[in-house]
This record gives structure tokens, sequence and C-alpha cells, in this order.
């Protein structure tokens, strides 16, 4: 559906030509450089979240103020919904997408609505979206935007389908896996990248045992026809088809590259960050190191085969997803300029390579790691850490790690671990349960990094909050468990609700649905999903009979219950992520929680450190700030800034780059969970972030998106 203004735009744009003429040729002249507009997702096509514009400085960062305000005006009540949009600005508009998943273009000077798209139409919207392409052929403008199981490709001037693209405008992500679509998740929460006329997609897929494949494509921007397709789950004759174990292709998912990715376009080179297979935290079912899990693919953009590839965890069990773009790099090492992309991880490390070999800059050292002890697994005796620059963010759990900011907060968090295992970020889950530090919220995240290009130094946020999960077998002939709780346990809904239903604060609870939903409602729920719910089409109708009359709370048909359980193995499922906390929901280890980070790449160190966000209360307990969990990422700009918002207390923040030292902040109407962005309109330079609430931090849910620039004078 398209809601047009168009006319708004044209007449607004005749009288900018005749009595604004200076402004323009003074944009025109900022956006011939580097680094000074913002059309593609994070920044430039090397993903480097950075903003060569400095009207906006060190000198006049207190004269910032808010421009304008628009509400999509579609946030759902409660933490259901979510921004994590980082807008792009081209054909003179702004690109943005809303918490249900609309696209929308926007005046960037005064944030006026231009048009807007719904592809659901009134439906159940599910997943997120973190941003749009923008691609254009003298009159022909597209923006591809991915919704559910679609990507589109529409006019950039008015919102209305492309029809000569794919099935009158869009495509299906389901398609071309080499699976029955029907039965497949995936959609695609970051934009794909732009090379000559290929659309370079990724996708997002569910996490457990029926996951799809993460396979990498890419399509004509023109007829959405697939032009090339990269096997993340390598098939027989292909390269690292002997990382797993056989035909593993046929019915193993996950490999995928949802996180985004960058590209050199003059080396023709796109560089694509991968996920973990499925299931996350249990391999038994798919032995070896399973190439191209949790790899940084170096691949041809023309034809997508394989140039290099570095994989940063082998056969990994903790869900240690690559989770954000890399960045294209320059640095210079020991004298030597090196052309390089960088890969932050969740386990606070950054991994450097050359661009050409795929050689890593810093040394990387393979390191015994323990081993599991779950029935069936085969867990790597080694993985990789690079010897430089320092990990940012802690990777160990002790006793000593723990919570310390009142007496009784300690004693809390020390009995609940008593009996877990606590080590190193490769510590292997187990049944008695084991605390993964960090979690799987990073350090790193998708926000990703910023690199400044002038000074060769990496600005990176990081989360610093451990996990407590406990696994659990599984089995066909365990009499104390329903099938319908089989079900709920493997497909990933224990994992976010938790095993007993009882929610963790991010996700609600599943106690007493009945008096929500009846049978064909909740049925209809799980086939379609909702928000940040994903659907579940892998279920066949017997599993889904099963799930709902558990989730009900009704007796189970033994009939079915019999068929379904001959259908089904032993197999391990988790305790949910479920956030180590102490009795008031404060992180379960000593702050800092949540750090903003300077990373000196030319010399692989640490630059400076800051705790990123705040919790008034304890501020006025007397306790130094201590970092909230963070969900975003920074953008860096010529000016001398750093400019985030991510934080838990809903601030947007700027910090002299140079130093760490806060210079300015303003609390947003909702949380900032995205990565902002900067640009330049009538000769005045803007900063943009989402402020959508919601996200997995746990506050509410908004729908605004506010831009600053400076007081006019």
């Amino acid at each position: 559906m398209v809601y047009k203004n168009a006319h708004v735009v044209s007449v607004r744009r005749a009288f900018l030509s005749i009595i604004l003429y200076s402004f323009v040729v003074i944009s025109c002249k900022q956006k011939d450089k580097p680094y000074t507009d913002w059309s593609v997702y994070r920044g430039d096509e090397g993903s480097r979240a950075y903003s060569a514009l400095d009207q906006i400085n060190k000198d006049n960062i207190h004269e910032l103020e808010v421009a304008w305000t628009y509400h999509t005006g579609d946030g759902r009540e409660g933490n259901f919904t979510a921004i994590q949009c980082n807008p792009i600005l081209a054909n003179d508009m702004m690109y943005i997408t809303s918490p249900q998943l609309k696209l929308i273009a926007l005046e960037p000077a005064s944030g006026q609505e231009i048009w807007k798209f719904d592809p659901f139409s009134g439906r159940n919207s599910a997943g997120v979206n973190r941003g749009v392409v923008y691609w254009a052929d003298g009159d022909d403008k597209r923006i591809f935007f991915s919704a559910g199981p679609y990507l589109y490709a529409l006019n950039a001037d008015d919102g209305s389908f492309k029809t000569d693209f794919g099935d009158g405008g869009k495509i299906d992500l389901r398609e071309g896996l080499g699976r029955d679509p029907e039965k497949q998740e995936v959609d695609a929460s970051s934009p794909g990248i732009i090379y000559k006329d290929l659309l370079i997609q990724g996708s997002s897929l569910g996490e457990g045992y029926e996951a799809a494949p993460g396979f990498i494509r890419a399509y004509n921007v023109r007829t959405g026809k697939m032009e090339w397709i990269f096997h993340t789950i390598p098939q027989p004759g292909e390269f690292g088809y002997d990382t797993w174990e056989k035909d593993n292709y046929l019915y193993t998912g996950g490999a995928n590259a949802w996180a985004g990715m960058c590209l050199d376009k003059e080396r023709g080179t796109v560089f694509i960050p991968t996920g973990s297979p499925g299931f996350d935290f249990y391999g038994g079912n798919r032995k070896g190191d399973n190439l191209f899990g949790n790899c940084l693919l170096a691949l041809d953009a023309a034809t997508g085969k394989r140039k290099w590839h570095q994989q940063l965890v082998h056969h990994d069990l903790w869900d240690y997803d690559l989770p954000a773009p890399p960045t294209l790099v320059t640095i210079n090492k020991d004298g030597k300029k090196i052309e390089a992309v960088a890969q932050i991880t969740k386990m606070g490390m950054v991994f450097i390579f050359d661009r050409d070999s795929g050689e890593p800059v810093f040394p990387i050292e393979e390191r015994p790691v323990p081993l599991s002890d779950l029935l069936g697994e085969a867990s790597s005796t080694t993985q990789p850490f690079p010897v430089k620059p320092a990990p940012f963010s802690r990777q160990h759990f002790t006793d000593d790690s723990i919570i310390n900011i009142s007496d009784s907060s300690y004693r809390f968090v020390k009995e609940k671990v008593k009996n877990a295992l606590k080590g190193g970020i490769y510590m292997p889950h187990s049944v008695q349960g084991t605390v993964q530090f960090p979690g799987t919220r990073g350090g790193g995240e998708w926000g990703g990094a910023s690199f400044d290009p002038g000074t060769g130094i990496l600005y990176v946020n990081a989360n610093e909050v451990p996990m407590l999960i406990s696994m659990r077998k599984i089995s066909a002939n365990d009499k104390r468990i329903s099938f319908g709780e089989r079900v709920f346990a493997i497909n990933n809904c224990a994992e976010c609700h938790g095993a007993d239903r009882s929610g963790n604060g991010i996700f609600p609870a599943l106690q007493q649905l009945s008096k929500k939903y009846n049978e064909v409602q909740l049925a209809d729920l799980i086939k379609t999903g909702r928000g940040q719910m994903p659907a579940f089409p892998n279920l066949s109708d017997t599993e889904r009979d099963a799930l709902v009359n558990f989730l009900l709370d009704k007796k189970e048909d033994p009939e079915a219950a019999s068929a379904g359980q001959d259908t089904m193995g032993v197999r391990y499922a988790h305790s949910g992520w479920t956030v180590l906390t102490d009795q008031d929901g404060y992180p379960g280890v000593k702050p800092p929680w949540g750090t903003l980070n300077a990373i000196d790449l030319n010399k692989g160190e640490i630059l400076w450190k800051v705790a990123l966000g705040e919790y008034p209360e304890l501020i006025k307990r007397g306790l130094p700030a201590t970092g909230t969990p963070n969900l975003g990422g920074p953008v860096t700009t010529a000016g001398g800034l750093v400019f985030i918002a991510a934080t838990k207390d809903e601030k947007f923040r700027a910090f002299d780059k140079m130093t760490g030292q806060l210079l300015w902040e303003y609390k947003l109407p909702f949380g900032g969970f995205a990565t902002p962005g900067s640009y330049l309109i009538d000769g005045k330079q803007y900063i943009v972030i989402a402020a959508g609430g919601g996200s997995r931090v746990g506050s509410p849910s908004g729908d605004a998106y506010v831009a600053f620039r400076l007081k006019d004078k």
C-alpha cells in the first residue's frame, strides 16, 4: 500500500533552486568529497560508519538541538517492536523503515512524510529491518527493501512497485535454496549491497535443528533473476564439504549472512560474515569444523566464487555468529600501508586481514579450549585467538567476577552460579549450567564498528553481560514430558521464553495463554509470527497442534503424540537466552556492563575505553557510571566526535573521538537502538537516529526518528 505526497517535494525543489543556489553549490562541493553523503547502509560500501562532515564539531556540539522528529505511528505497546534502521539519503529523500516494517520516504530537512509503503497491508508484521538499498540508472531509481520472506523493488520516487522485477515487484527469498519454500523461515534483517547491476543479499533464518540453509545470493537489479549462489553449507564436490558429516547439506541449516556485508569496488570483492550452523548450541548432528559457518568470506562480487575465507569459530556451540558487517580499513603497520578488512566478534575480538590474500595482519593463534561432555557432541579442540588487538571486552568469568554493587547482589548471584561451569569464552554448555561471558549479545553486536580513515582508529561499543545457560536432553522415549513440550523445547520457543514459559523480562511469559488465545488464533500466530517473534513454517500440522495444546495447557491427543514421537530422535535443547542478573535485574558481573572503545589499528592497541550508559538510581547511590546493555552502533565524524545512542537509559551521546570525554547528551523519546547517520542539506549538517525502543534491551517500544542540527544564528 502506498500513500503519496510527492507534490510537496517537487514544489520545494523548484523553490530551493531559485533562492538557495549558494547553499546547493556548497552541498554539491561537499558531496564530491569522500564520506560526505549517506546513500548506503552505514555510510558507504566499506561499512565504515564515518562522516567527513565537520560543521558539527567539538567546539560547537553544545549548540546541537532537535531539528525535527517524525513518528511512524505504528509502534506496539510494551517492548515488542523496535526500529533498528540506519536511514539512507538518496534521490533528495530520506528512506526509513518503521516498527511494523513499513517503508517511508521523508523530506530530510523537515522530516515531512512524502510516501509510505506497507508490505503487510494490515496483517501481522514480523521481524526487524536495519536498512534499505538504493540503485539508479538514469530515470530508473529503485529502493530494495525486505519484509517477511520477500525482497521488494520499489520506485524510489513514489513507492510503487517496479513490476519488471521478479513477480510483479518482489521475489521470495525462500525459493532457490533446494528445499520446500513453504517449510522455510527466511527473511533479511540487514540490507544487501550493490555491485554494478547485482544486488548481493544475505538472509535471516531460524536457529533450530530445522533451520533453512543460509546461502548467499546475487540478483539482477532489473529483473530479479538470481545470477549466482554461494553454498555456505557445501554440497558434494565443493570446497569445505569434508568439514561436515556426509549429507549434512540436505537437512542442516544456518551458516547465514544475516549481519550485512561490505564491498571493495576496485577489487570487485564482497566481504561477508556468516553465522553459526543450526542448532546453535548442540552440534552432535553436524560433526566437523562446519565451513562456512562463522566465517569471514571474500567472494568475487561478479561471480560469487570464493577468493579466500577465514573461520573465526570452529564448530560453533555458543551462538557466536559474526554479528556485524566487516569494515574496510587502511592502516599503517610498522611504516607499511596495508589495505585490510576488520571483523568484530561477539567474543570482543577484532580480526584483521589483508584484503587481497586473506592473511592476518596480526598473528592468530589456535589455542586449546575445553571439550563438551554432551552425548554425541564432538567439539573443536582449538579455537583462533588474535594476538592483537587485545579484546575489547572481558572474556573470563570466575567467582571474583561476580557483581559487587552490594553484598546482597553478590550473595544472590554466587548462589545462582555455584554449580555452573565457569571460565573463558569457549567454556562448553552443560546439563548443570554454564556461565557464558560475554553472552550471545556480545561483546560486539550488529551495530558494528566505526572506522576513522584519517587516524586508523576503530570505534566499537560492547556489552559485558553474562548469561546462564543449561542444556537438556530431549528424546522420543522420555515419558516425563509431552510431545508438545518437546516441540516447544527444540524449536527456539524455550530459548526466548524459558523452559518453564515464564519469560525473562525481554521476552513475554507464555503462561495462561488460554485467557488470550483460542486454538485457531494461537495456531495462526505460530504460522505467521508477529513483531520480533518469527514464524514457524517448518512445523508439521501434528507438531503445531501438539504445541498449541501444550501452550494452552490442554490434554494431549495420545495418537497424535505417538505419531509425532516416532519422528524425533535424541536432541539437546537449552534453557533459554537467560541473562545472569542479581535480584534487582542488574547484570551479574562487576561493572562496566557496557563500554565504548577506541582501538588504534595501526598498533593493535586499545586507545581508550569508557562506560557507555548509566542507571540513574545507581548514580544516586554514589556509584560511578556502570554502563548498560546496548544495541546499535557508533558513527565517527571529521568534527572530532563519536555519536552513539544504543543504551538502555535512552540517551544519545557525543564523545571526543581522541580522548573518550563525554561532550554532549540528549534524552531521546525512546531508546535509540540503531546506528545514527550524518548528512548535509541546504548547507547544514544533520545527525539522525531512530528512537524505536524495544529491541532486546528491555525498554518501552516507540516509533520516532529524531534529527539534530546546530542552532540557527
